[in-house]
C-alpha cells in the first residue's frame, strides 16, 4: 500500500478485505460504473440480504486502512479545517466537529485506488468481534457461574463483577462508564455513546495517563501517572488552582522557572496563572492532582517554552 501511495497517480489507497460472508457489522467497498468509467463507492452495514447483492457485485470489506502522501492530507486539513498547523489543531481538538475520516474525507474522494486482500484478517471495532479474539472469557475482576454461556467480561474497575446465567453477553467496566449487551446488538453502541455528555474519566498520553477520580462543582481530583523520564507541558491555568500530591516516584517540578526535587508525600501549590510542570524521574511518577476554580476546562491551557 505504502509502495502503490508513493508512486500511484491516486490520492488514496485503501485496502478492500475480500469477504468470507455477507456481514452486516462491516462497510463495504462498491465497484461502479458510470459513462464507460469504473469508481469505487461506500456503503456502511448493509443487510444480509444487501451485503449479498453487493458481494456478488464485486464489493469488498472496507477494511479502514489507507495510504496516501502526506501532502494530501494536509492539503484536506487545510480545506475541511482552515489550517494544518499541529498546535492550532491539537488546542482546538475538543471543538472539532465529530466526523469519522471515512465519511470527512473518503467518501468524497474521487481519486480512488483499491488494493484487493484475501489473506487473514478480524476487524475488531465492535465489543463482538474482541470477544471473538480473546483468549480468556474474563479481563479483570469478574466472575461468572456455570449457568452463563458465550459471555465475556471486560473489567477496569477495582470492583468485582459477578455474571449468573448470562447468554450471549459482554459485559464491559471502565471508568467511562458500564455496558451489559447481548453480543449481536452491541455493535449498534455508536449513537447511545454520542448521546452521552460526560467528562473524560480516563486518557493514554504520550507521557503516561490520567484517571479522573472525583468531580465536584468546583473541583476534581485526578491520578496522574508519569513514564519515567516523562514530563507534562510547561503550562498555566487562567481559571483555576492546582494542588499536586506525590504518591509515588521522584521527579522535579518547575513552578515560574524554579526547580525543585519531589518524593512521595511533597505537596506542590498552584495559583491560577502560574506557569509549572512536572519531571519523572527513572522510577517514573504518580501524583494526585486537585483542581480548584469555578470553571474547569480543557480548554483552559496555555503552553510555552520549557525554561532553559
Amino acid at each position: 500500500m505504502c509502495e502503490a501511495a508513493q508512486t500511484g497517480s491516486e490520492n488514496l489507497v485503501l485496502m478492500g478485505i475480500e469477504p468470507t460472508y455477507p456481514s452486516e457489522k462491516y462497510g463495504y467497498i462498491k465497484p461502479i460504473e458510470k459513462d464507460g468509467k469504473w469508481s469505487w463507492g461506500f456503503t456502511e452495514k448493509p443487510t444480509a440480504e444487501k451485503a449479498a447483492e453487493y458481494i456478488a457485485e464485486g464489493a469488498l470489506w472496507n477494511g479502514g486502512v489507507f495510504a496516501y502522501k502526506l501532502s494530501y492530507v494536509l492539503g484536506k486539513s487545510r480545506e475541511l479545517l482552515g489550517t494544518d498547523d499541529y498546535e492550532t489543531l491539537f488546542n482546538g481538538y475538543a471543538d472539532l466537529k465529530k466526523i469519522s475520516f471515512d465519511y470527512a474525507v473518503v467518501e468524497q474522494e474521487t481519486s480512488i485506488e483499491v488494493l484487493r486482500y484475501s489473506g487473514t484478517w478480524k476487524d475488531l471495532g465492535t465489543w463482538n468481534t474482541l470477544t471473538e479474539a480473546m483468549e480468556e472469557c474474563v479481563v479483570g475482576d469478574g466472575r461468572m457461574n456455570e449457568a452463563c454461556s458465550n459471555t465475556h467480561i471486560i473489567n477496569e474497575l477495582g470492583v468485582p463483577i459477578l455474571v449468573m446465567g448470562g447468554k450471549d453477553l459482554v459485559v464491559a467496566a471502565s471508568p467511562e462508564g458500564i455496558l451489559v449487551s447481548d453480543k449481536e446488538q452491541s455493535s449498534y453502541i455508536k449513537p447511545f455513546v454520542d448521546a452521552i455528555d460526560q467528562q473524560v474519566m480516563f486518557a493514554e498520553k504520550s507521557w503516561g495517563s490520567y484517571h479522573v477520580m472525583d468531580v465536584e462543582e468546583d473541583s476534581m481530583t485526578v491520578k496522574v501517572t508519569l513514564n519515567p523520564g516523562h514530563k507534562m507541558n510547561y503550562h498555566s491555568h487562567e481559571k483555576r488552582d492546582e494542588v499536586w500530591t506525590v504518591i509515588s516516584g521522584t521527579g522535579t517540578t518547575i513552578v515560574d522557572g524554579m526547580a525543585q526535587p519531589v518524593k512521595p508525600g511533597d505537596v506542590i501549590t498552584m495559583a491560577a496563572g502560574c506557569k509549572h510542570t512536572v519531571i519523572a524521574g527513572d522510577s517514573g511518577l504518580q501524583i494526585i492532582e486537585v483542581q480548584l476554580g469555578k470553571e474547569i476546562s480543557v480548554s483552559d491551557k496555555k503552553k510555552y517554552e520549557m525554561p532553559m
